[in-house]
């Protein structure tokens, strides 16, 4: 099936689009590069041993994405594509809705237009706001903490009202928690650009003597040592999240945590990160950042009962994988 993948050159993006190669897909990638590289193209087909078809160009262009729709018979749509940092939300709200919903929009509405009814959709756990941990997908969602987690819960409203009223159309609203780690090849991972907004990069370029210690964002949580608690899973897991979401598509919309269950915190993964790879991460604690919450895990017991999808690598695995990328990234 040709799967059409929006931001399939960023971090999760490469390596589902690594996923769905391996499970028998030809991937057509769109993407805008302001949060990635071209080279990730390269590597995938390097991993794969397979033919990706690329368009640089912004989900938000009305004409150059009906290219792609009419230069191909897309199967199914994987949207990863939008801003994604927290902060930078807080900072620049308007950039994140127009930015983020309106590709949304695009996308389905030539969706309708070719006949295409698979999709899928990159969500995140932020659309649960400050809510009661473990993260159950029939929550009531509260409002969010910061703008990105609000374009990301529009957005999940806008396909669930287009599945409802168009019966055919089959959505995935994949609600992901924080994917660390990186390609068993050290090929692909998370890359940043100046300084990182995702805690393991910033753990990694500290670790590489790029930067002179990590900063912690609070010590004060009612954790169990005062630092936030997130669900870290390996990207490798979410990428095959995918695929079993694109394989398991029925009728109207339907919602899944990826996650693994389990909380940890910022100093357990420092801890996890130097018993991996032997190595210290010096650190100093700083002012809570905008937007962030104490606590926040999954329940993804539906994924596994209804996607036969559940995460298999550890925290141990996810810093070495993080750690063999960044010995590998250059600038």
């Amino acid at each position: 099936m040709n799967i059409l993948v929006t931001g399939g050159a960023g971090y999760i993006g490469s390596n589902t689009c690594v996923a769905l190669l391996e499970a028998g897909h030809t991937v057509i990638v769109a993407d805008n590069l302001c949060n990635s590289k071209n080279d990730a193209i390269e590597k995938i087909m390097q991993i794969t041993n397979k033919e990706v078809i690329f368009y640089q160009i912004d989900v938000n262009d009305v004409v150059a994405v009906d290219t792609i729709f009419s230069n191909h018979e897309i199967g199914g749509v994987i949207h990863f594509a939008g801003l994604k940092a927290v902060g930078e939300s807080v900072e620049k709200p308007l950039e994140y809705y127009y930015n983020n919903i309106l590709s949304t929009m695009v996308l389905t509405k030539t969706c309708q237009k070719y006949g295409v009814n698979r999709f899928v959709f990159s969500s995140s756990a932020t659309v649960y706001g400050d809510n009661k941990v473990p993260f159950v997908e029939t929550m009531d969602l509260l409002p969010s903490t910061n703008p990105y987690g609000e374009t990301k819960a529009i957005s999940e409203r806008i396909l669930t009202d287009i599945a409802k009223a168009n019966p055919a159309f089959s959505v995935s609203i994949l609600r992901y928690f924080n994917p660390i780690g990186a390609h068993e090849s050290g090929l692909i991972g998370e890359a940043s650009n100046g300084i990182p907004n995702n805690l393991m990069p910033y753990v990694t370029q500290v670790a590489k003597g790029i930067r002179e210690k990590l900063r912690v964002f609070g010590n004060d949580y009612p954790t169990i040592d005062g630092t936030g608690v997130r669900d870290y899973i390996h990207v490798l897991d979410l990428a095959e999240g995918h695929v079993a979401a694109l394989d398991n598509l029925t009728e109207g919309a339907h919602i899944y945590n990826l996650g693994t269950g389990q909380g940890t915190s910022v100093l357990e993964l420092v801890k996890a990160f130097e018993e991996a790879n032997g190595i210290e991460v010096p650190y100093e604690i700083v002012d809570r950042r905008p937007g962030d919450i104490a606590s926040c895990y999954a329940d993804a017991s539906k994924a596994k009962q209804e996607l036969g999808w559940t995460a298999k690598r550890n925290i141990i695995s996810m810093c070495r994988d993080a750690w063999r990328f960044e010995k590998n990234f250059k600038e």
